[in-house]
């Protein structure tokens, strides 16, 4: 057989391989019991070689997930311990410094044997509604506070499932039947995973996946340092200021680039919180490279080896290297922040090449309702505790040739929840789902809008709220002369304002009112084409007075 031939063989087989894991993250957005899972593709799945290296993710899933589980795979080979692997095992973590990044991520691998050898291990990860302690939010003050840790262990050995293990989970959780639930789904599509992947290796005759590994690997990492050898070498530098807690955080990034690789070094980032917004470096990590990834290689294939490249740095116990203890339960707000800051860096070693700031961070709704103590009301047919988990997104900032995208999840790449599946989950109504009219930045090409959300607790409920909002005080800036977007609010039905951070009661007569940001603006303002204003006018993008006072021609 021809090297030419042989590399098309390979290409089949690698094509394969995707729909492998492919029909194995769908398994789980079949079968999970939490809407974040089922709605909104809160997951990541993946196939490793034996060592634990990333051979091929889904493409379902979020960067954050993937990319830090591309890490997690070799503590739990370490763990348990490599004679310690049996056929029919199944692991499991949510431990947020070797997993990713907080409790409310549960991590799985299973392995997979080929006629009773170890051929490598598929690995999968989601978010669950509850993990105990304080909720979903960022009030804690450590990482004990914030829900039951699971170390790594074994889910099940030689396919039987540890009942003990389900019996400590369940006595922990406030929504036993969705977690639980969600447990056994997740170490089941790795199990789908394994049973495809024995049908591919029966249908090409492999007995172990390293030949392809190697080709995946090597044309990976070539395609990649070859990227990277066309770029201009030097530092380039940014950083972006955000809500914080009770503080603005500031998050400084330097960039080195050379013909070996980039290195992003977070030194000169803010200190811990002492609250839930601190991120592990795995999640860090993560963000930064998934940026990196998406501007400089983004047509290589995300693996092991196209990842290699990139090396991400922060100081120990900085706000971006939080180190146990620290409370991380909503890691993800900094975390999500981190690719607009690296490519305000890369802005700087190549102009015109990436978008303005976006609102970045999910507004992610976590709600607690509960039954109103009366008696009438608690005994009232259907009353019942719920935890209710809603994803929403702001606007996206605006691209050097395109407006920015409205209420768009980037860079966490999740699906909006419907109102109607959301309001089936517990005892809410959401009365107004829209676009936020005037958020988007002003510029040549004009940020993304954000949202207009209201809910309130139906009859015999009343609702908290775990905020873990940001942009609220530093909108989103724009780029090149293009302007900032909106600010987010927190408010009630009646104007009064709420905390953007932290658990707070919503009165049973009111309704939340979640206004989320929108993004920056990319060009001048007056540079815009008077039809795109016209156009946006009749769309309810602007209003009339907006487009007048922010996009008058130069005279």
């Amino acid at each position: 057989m021809t090297d030419g031939i042989s590399n098309v063989h390979m290409q089949v087989m690698w094509n394969r391989l995707i729909s492998v894991v492919e029909e194995q993250a769908l398994t789980l957005l079949r079968t999970a019991f939490s809407t974040s899972v089922r709605e909104a593709g809160d997951l990541s799945a993946g196939v490793f070689d034996e060592q634990g290296h990333m051979i091929a993710q889904a493409v379902t899933g979020t960067p954050g997930h993937v990319n830090a589980m591309a890490e997690a795979v070799g503590h739990f080979i370490d763990e348990i311990g490599r004679d310690n692997i049996f056929e029919g095992d199944s692991y499991v973590t949510n431990d947020p410094w070797k997993g990713t990044g907080h409790l409310h991520d549960f991590t799985f691998v299973n392995p997979s044997f080929r006629n009773g050898r170890l051929v490598g291990y598929f690995a999968c990860t989601a978010h669950v509604v509850d993990v105990g302690g304080r909720g979903f939010g960022p009030d804690a003050t450590e990482v004990y506070e914030e829900g039951i840790v699971i170390p790594i262990m074994k889910f099940a050995e030689r396919g039987e499932v540890d009942q003990k293990l389900i019996k400590i989970i369940r006595g922990n959780v406030r929504e036993s039947g969705q977690v639980i639930g969600d447990l056994y789904s997740l170490s089941s599509c790795n199990d789908t995973g394994h049973h495809r992947l024995m049908d591919m290796m029966d249908e090409f005759g492999l007995d172990d996946l390293n030949a392809l590994r190697d080709f995946v690997f090597a044309n990976s990492l070539n395609a990649t340092m070859q990227h990277i050898r066309d770029l201009p070498t030097g530092s380039f530098d940014n950083e972006m200021t955000v809500d914080g807690y009770d503080s603005p955080v500031t998050m400084k990034l330097r960039l080195e680039v050379s013909d070996q690789g980039v290195l992003a070094d977070f030194a000169g980032t803010s200190g811990l919180s002492r609250k839930g917004i601190n991120v592990p470096l795995v999640y860090t990590t993560a963000y930064a490279c998934y940026a990196l990834k998406c501007a400089l290689a983004p047509q290589i294939p995300n693996n092991h080896a196209s990842l290699s490249p990139f090396k991400v740095t922060a100081p120990e116990n900085c706000i971006l290297n939080a180190k146990h203890p620290a409370p991380v339960a909503i890691r993800h707000v900094l975390g999500q922040f981190l690719p607009d800051v690296v490519l305000g860096a890369l802005h700087k070693m190549l102009p015109g090449r990436v978008p303005a700031e976006g609102s970045s961070a999910l507004w992610i709704v976590q709600l607690g309702a509960r039954p109103i103590e009366n008696g009438q009301a608690a005994a009232g047919e259907g009353m019942r505790n719920s935890e209710i988990l809603m994803f929403n997104s702001g606007g996206t900032g605006a691209r050097p040739t395109l407006d920015g995208l409205s209420a768009t999840a980037f860079p966490s790449g999740v699906h909006t929840m419907s109102a109607e599946v959301t309001e089936h989950v517990g005892p809410i109504t959401i009365w107004r789902k829209e676009l936020r009219e005037g958020s988007g930045g002003p510029g040549t090409r004009r940020g993304g809008l954000g949202q207009v959300i209201e809910i309130s607790a139906n009859p015999g409920h009343h609702i908290y709220i775990n905020a873990m909002f940001d942009r609220c005080q530093n909108p989103a800036r724009g780029r090149n002369g293009g302007l900032a977007g909106a600010a987010g609010s927190v408010e009630l039905d009646d104007g009064s304002r709420l905390s953007a951070k932290g658990k707070q009661w919503i009165p049973a007569e009111r309704r939340l009112v979640l206004k989320l940001p929108g993004g920056g603006g990319y060009g001048e303002p007056s540079q815009r084409d008077p039809a795109l204003v016209a156009q946006d006018v009749e769309r309810e993008y602007i209003t009339l007075e907006q487009a007048k006072r922010d996009y008058a021609r130069e005279k």
